[in-house]
């Protein structure tokens, strides 16, 4: 569908609901990259460290067994929560400190591939909209300078600020039909690049994600 893959160094948003996938997809994109002994770096900012491990052990992908996959926990409950304590009425998102955490841990790792999981949680930390998009070309600007092939995953699927910001979207669908839910993948831009237009069926398998790249989603 992306006619060959991602272009290296460039930022991609993937898309989708609750549910759809965007954390297996995008751990998928990292476990192959460790795989080939690439180093890598995936940021949550929503479940914890632990969950995702259990989570992913569950479809055949152990993350303890590769010691170039690097975690940065900043969910509520990891070291770098950018809410801190939320039973303070006074509390600041710490932003910063997640910036400087993440730019340390690109120097040092010097990784290939980086995931943000999800990018919504910086919306939430923003108290306007105009702060959110200054946050996000912060973090653009910073992920840029270390060569890196970067995917952020929202749950936001209409039009968004991130979506101009990308060199790519690729969004996860889900349709209710007869009680029954279909999954669809679309590949909405990719600069640059041709690519699959036609939205493809796929599926959340106990190997991970299966994409059904030549069939049509409603034949």
């Amino acid at each position: 569908m992306l006619k060959g893959g991602l272009i290296p160094n460039r930022i991609y948003l993937v898309k989708g609901g609750p549910g759809a996938g965007k954390t297996i997809f995008s751990i998928q994109f990292l476990y192959t990259g460790v795989k080939n002994g690439e180093n890598v770096i995936y940021v949550t900012l929503e479940e914890p460290t632990e969950e995702i491990k259990e989570n992913m052990k569950l479809l055949g992908m152990n993350l303890d067994e590769y010691p170039n996959f690097h975690i940065i926990d900043a969910s509520p409950t990891g070291k770098l929560a950018i809410f801190g304590d939320l039973f303070f009425r006074d509390f600041s998102p710490d932003l910063q400190g997640l910036r400087t955490a993440l730019e340390q841990a690109l120097e040092q790792i010097k990784p290939s591939r980086v995931v943000i999981d999800p990018i919504t949680m910086l919306e939430l930390a923003a108290e306007k909209e105009i702060e959110y998009r200054r946050n996000l070309l912060i973090f653009f600007q910073m992920l840029k300078k270390f060569n890196v092939t970067v995917i952020l995953t929202t749950e936001r699927t209409q039009e968004s600020a991130e979506d101009f910001l990308v060199s790519g979207i690729i969004e996860l669908l889900n349709y209710e039909i007869q009680g029954k839910t279909i999954r669809g993948i679309r590949i909405r831009k990719i600069r640059g690049s041709d690519f699959d237009e036609q939205i493809r069926p796929y599926r959340i398998t106990s190997q991970g994600i299966e994409v059904y790249s030549e069939e049509r989603l409603f034949t």
